[in-house]
């Protein structure tokens, strides 16, 4: 009887030990760790020419903030542009495009002109013309990760983050 206590004693409980260890233990990434978002980066010389207007209507997958300038009202599409809606009939609302812009998370509207951030770059946009009007480098900071990790980044000046991407289990 002593025996099969002191069997149990000194097999079982290092098996349930190591059992608790490899259940708790996830495997990390040697760039991202154990985050469970990984950044999107794009080129500099490609996030300048990079804000731009759509005609074609894309479906909301990620709305952020919303902003109303008569008739319209702007959806922002977290880290990639914003809706156009046309409220001139609050009872039939049209969208009419979408502004491309990778990294948007915020805008506001003045006169027609929308100021929105472009990752870390603050951009004028025309509302008529539908053009940037100005681009100011390097006014934002990049966005923290959503679950607050750090990550492998790349060159600052070739290479900015504009979105975060939720990993799959």
């Amino acid at each position: 009887m002593r025996t099969l206590k002191t069997l149990r004693t000194t097999f079982l409980l290092p098996l349930i030990m190591m059992g608790i260890f490899v259940l708790t233990t996830s495997y990390s990434d040697p760039y991202y760790g154990n985050n469970t978002y990984i950044p999107v980066f794009m080129k500099r010389a490609d996030l300048d020419e990079s804000v731009f207007y759509q005609s074609a209507v894309r479906e909301m997958e990620n709305p952020g903030k919303i902003y109303y300038k008569t008739p319209y009202i702007y959806v922002n599409e977290k880290y990639k542009g914003v809706h156009v809606i046309d409220n001139s009939d609050p009872f039939d609302p049209k969208r009419t495009g979408f502004i491309m812009a990778p990294g948007c998370l915020d805008m506001a509207v003045k006169g027609d002109i929308m100021y929105l951030d472009n990752a870390v770059d603050l951009v004028a946009f025309n509302l008529i013309t539908k053009q940037v009007t100005k681009r100011i480098r390097e006014v934002f900071p990049e966005p923290l990760s959503p679950d607050n990790e750090t990550f492998y980044k790349p060159n600052r000046e070739e290479y900015i983050l504009v979105a975060w991407k939720k990993t799959t289990d």
